[in-house]
């Protein structure tokens, strides 16, 4: 039996029209929580669309009225630990935290498996950052031959950390070890309530930045803040993952990374790399944007829904909404 999710909505983001939440069951019974918004028009097909750390799915409203009205089903979700869905450490809901990538592609794959009869073909997968890392490995790991192709947005391939990675790949792994794997890498939550636009290294678009956090301040329960040595463990073992060009050679579809020329967050360069091992890759940087290409300047997203377009074009053809 479907159980309804709440979606939030305030004046300078309304729900998109159609949309309704669900919660459904992930890897060790997680209650996760996941929206389907249906396309206008004659239907092309069905998007997954995987947002970053941090990001619950109304943060994409915007995005998704992009797609539905290109004609594309859109389903969009909670990753585990974040939004409204399970978060593994309930004593403080602000830690960023992850025992590896294992529970977040199980739930990856009873999202699909919970939604595929609502999901007409084709499919094309969109993942930012976190969202990205985590849509690529599943790709890798069995998923690519449900899809179409994949756009991804400054995909978390590699993080930076500072000049000497090995040693902060070492205490990341000790910590793991020792069973101090949820305790904050920086030792606090951040700042997930009071940051500002000024100093921030995600988007030059102020209003895209204000409406994102008007939506947490709304529903507090959104909110997320700094990582734990476990989250960063995780991130750094996907790394390890994607450094291998072996592990990539089973995504034979067409993958569009979008590199955001101004990243201060994740590693660049390990998205070269990737392009570069991927049978069918593709880069793409967008000149001047920072790390959420999506919430930036209209011309900056612009760069990705062209890729996005063309991509479509390769993959789908308009049908009747009955098809």
């Amino acid at each position: 039996m479907t159980q309804t999710a709440p979606l939030i909505d305030i004046p300078a983001a309304p729900v998109p029209a159609g949309g309704a939440g669900e919660w459904y069951v992930g890897a060790s019974g997680a209650r996760l929580r996941a929206a389907l918004f249906p396309a206008r028009g004659a239907v092309r097909g069905s998007v997954v669309l995987s947002g970053g750390r941090t990001e619950p799915i109304e943060k994409y409203y915007e995005v998704i009225e992009d797609l539905t009205l290109r004609g594309f089903v859109v389903l969009a979700h909670d990753w585990r630990g974040q939004g409204l869905s399970h978060r593994d450490l309930e004593d403080d809901r602000l830690k960023g935290h992850a025992v590896g990538y294992e529970p977040f592609l199980a739930d990856f794959d009873a999202l699909l498996a919970h939604y595929e009869p609502r999901l007409p073909k084709p499919w094309i997968a969109i993942g930012h950052s976190m969202g990205g890392c985590l849509t690529l490995l599943a790709l890798a790991k069995g998923q690519a031959a449900r899809f179409s192709g994949a756009v991804l947005s400054a995909p978390m391939l590699g993080v930076r950390v500072g000049r000497y990675p090995k040693a902060v790949k070492l205490l990341a792994a000790w910590n793991r070890l020792t069973g101090r794997s949820g305790t904050y890498v920086m030792g606090d939550p951040g700042k997930p309530f009071d940051d500002t636009f000024e100093d921030n290294v995600l988007t030059h678009d102020r209003v895209r930045f204000s409406r994102a956090r008007a939506q947490v301040a709304a529903h507090r329960d959104l909110a997320l803040g700094a990582p734990t040595w476990g989250w960063l463990d995780f991130a750094l073992r996907a790394g390890d993952f994607f450094a291998r060009p072996a592990n990539l050679a089973s995504v034979t579809i067409p993958v569009v990374i979008c590199q955001a020329e101004q990243e201060k967050l994740v590693d660049n360069a390990a998205q070269d790399q990737v392009a570069r091992s991927l049978p069918d890759g593709k880069l793409v940087v967008v000149k001047g944007a920072l790390h959420e290409i999506l919430m930036e300047t209209e011309d900056k997203r612009a760069v990705f829904f062209a890729e996005f377009d063309a991509l479509a074009g390769r993959v789908s053809k308009p049908s009747s909404p009955s098809a």
